[in-house]
């Protein structure tokens, strides 16, 4: 989403985070959550996107997790979840998931869907 020129000034910070403790740590996921879903559901990429908002300055945040690549065994490949949370109103809607067939095209569709659900939030704020 920073690929642009200038589009960094709208961006407080990002996080990445692919161990459960690096989520736990950054994003103030409880240990629990993971351990009771998998970290690709959309209970996970809420919650991460309500921690990214109470770990920054940020008015929006957005989330997203899935599975890029292989999946591990009994997972569905290409499936990712994402999540929204603002400051102001509360309770932006959660996206629910889509399986792109291969990661590449996978990316650019998950960048649709985040400024889709960027621009959704900015309309409600």
């Amino acid at each position: 989403m920073t690929d642009v020129e200038g589009a960094g000034h709208g961006f407080d910070r990002g996080f990445v985070t692919y161990e459960e403790a690096a989520k736990q740590q950054m994003l103030r996921l409880p240990a629990d959550l993971t351990g009771r879903n998998d970290a690709v559901t959309s209970a996970v990429a809420r919650a991460m996107a309500e921690g990214a908002l109470q770990s920054s300055a940020a008015d929006i945040v957005l989330s997203v997790t899935g599975f890029a690549g292989p999946a591990a065994p009994g997972k569905e490949e290409g499936l990712v979840h994402f999540g929204c949370a603002r400051r102001r109103p509360p309770d932006a809607p959660a996206r629910g998931a889509f399986r792109p067939a291969w990661p590449l095209p996978g990316r650019i569709r998950a960048l649709g869907v985040l400024l889709e659900m960027l621009e959704q939030a900015l309309d409600e704020a």
